[in-house]
């Protein structure tokens, strides 16, 4: 199979995963606010495992795919970087602004930890079939590397959503934790936090993943260990 053909399957084997991650994330942010006291998200559509709903056309597809090729021919390994349209949340509208922002926050990466963990089960769950049911060879591989896949995509969404950096989710709580005066502060840098994170991640070679890699990988690994199916991961993706 040519690097084209390659490419290709594998964007597609991408696909399932990546928007099932970040519609459970988005949704997961809405529900927790409305369950809080603030119904804007539900209100707007945004609590829905619809993925038209949370898709960033820049975020969600231009950034990811260039980062993906790039990083793919370069340097031979896929990586993805990118973001969803947040969820509006009027923290205003809070029962208690501070903590319910943080449990907010939180509620995306748990999420896409839990997904991991489900993809994990569901390639335990076709070990047990195969044993009674005929299941073709071909699909059973492409079954099995999209459910690798989404393993992968969900543990690097939580642990690149929990970077302690604004306007990250870690970041949000990170802002919940630290006393009025300090959070003040550091809510200043939001503006600047996607430009940090975007040069964290080219630097100090040019290329992806960079020292955003570095800094991922030993959590992205650590929880990898507690996955089901996590030796196929590895057999895969160098993590």
């Amino acid at each position: 199979m040519n690097q084209f053909l390659q490419t290709a399957l594998l964007l597609l084997l991408i696909a399932p995963p990546v928007l099932f991650a970040i519609t459970a994330h988005e949704a997961a942010h809405g529900w927790v606010a409305s369950r809080r006291g603030d119904p804007t998200a539900l209100q707007l559509g945004r609590v829905t495992f619809n993925p038209l709903r949370h898709i960033d056309p820049v975020g969600t597809v231009l950034v990811p795919a260039s980062i993906f090729l790039l990083s793919k021919t370069l340097v031979g390994v896929p990586f993805l970087f990118g973001w969803a349209k947040p969820v509006p949340v009027n923290w205003l509208r809070l029962n208690n602004p501070r903590w319910d922002m943080a449990l907010v926050a939180a509620a995306g990466p748990f999420v896409n930890l839990l997904m991991a963990f489900a993809w994990g089960l569901a390639i335990k769950l076709m070990a047990l079939i195969v044993v009674v049911v005929p299941v073709p060879t071909l699909f059973l591989q492409l079954f099995v590397e999209m459910c690798v896949v989404g393993i992968v995509i969900n543990l690097v969404l939580m642990a690149l959503n929990l970077v302690p950096l604004l306007p990250l989710d870690g970041g949000r709580i990170l802002n919940a934790l630290l006393p009025p005066s300090l959070a003040s502060v550091y809510s200043r840098l939001e503006p600047y936090g996607l430009m940090i994170l975007i040069a964290l991640l080219f630097l100090p070679s040019g290329t992806p993943p960079g020292l955003l890699g570095a800094a991922l990988q030993p959590v992205i690994s650590g929880v990898l260990d507690l996955m089901p199916a996590s030796a196929l991961v590895r057999d895969r993706f160098p993590l």
